[in-house]
């Protein structure tokens, strides 16, 4: 069994850290961070979208948040308490990653496991989170942590998306309108 997973904003000693992780897993093309500038310049931007203060169009409430064993990032998740039409089809609740060093150790279910409880502990009761088709690990994750695929779309910007629900014990919702929220959210696909 992997240790015990904390999650927690971002601060100024991890940038050396983060910054490395984003460049590992831009060969992904995935945006490890979600922002650019200086490092102040990211936390400042992290925070205001945690608050929801002069969000840019398309961006919705959200937390970006370290993940961190034993006083070590291991990864990251992004989590939105709001979906707006694109986090509907194809971004979902949570984005999260594991680095590459790191990865095969259970981080990625703690990660999602504790994103999601933080949904729950918000009022949001059906969590949305998607993976692309062609991620074999990820899908894995989600299922574990209670995910039930809803389907697969297409991705104009890349592979399908696989699109899973967890807690969607009533069915799968319709649209963004009627996913019970209590909050808003960030688009990171």
């Amino acid at each position: 069994m992997s240790q015990i997973l904390q999650l927690r904003p971002l601060a100024p000693a991890d940038e050396t850290v983060m910054r490395d992780f984003h460049e590992q897993l831009r060969a992904d093309d995935f945006a490890f961070l979600q922002a650019e500038g200086t490092w102040g310049d990211i936390i400042t931007i992290h925070e205001r979208e945690a608050r929801g203060i002069d969000l840019p169009p398309g961006r919705v409430r959200a937390e970006f948040l370290v993940a961190e064993v034993d006083g070590r990032p291991v990864g990251r998740t992004s989590i939105r308490y709001e979906l707006n039409d694109f986090l509907f089809d194809l971004g979902g609740h949570v984005g999260y990653a594991v680095a590459p060093e790191f990865r095969r150790r259970g981080y990625g279910r703690q990660i999602l496991s504790r994103s999601v409880e933080r949904l729950r502990s918000a009022g949001v009761e059906s969590v949305l989170v998607t993976c692309d088709d062609t991620n074999i690990a990820s899908a894995s994750v989600i299922e574990r942590c209670g995910g039930v695929l809803e389907d697969v779309r297409e991705n104009s910007d890349g592979p399908p998306k696989r699109r899973y629900w967890i807690g969607a014990d009533s069915g799968f919702p319709q649209s963004a309108s009627t996913v019970s929220t209590s909050a808003a959210v960030t688009a990171d696909p």
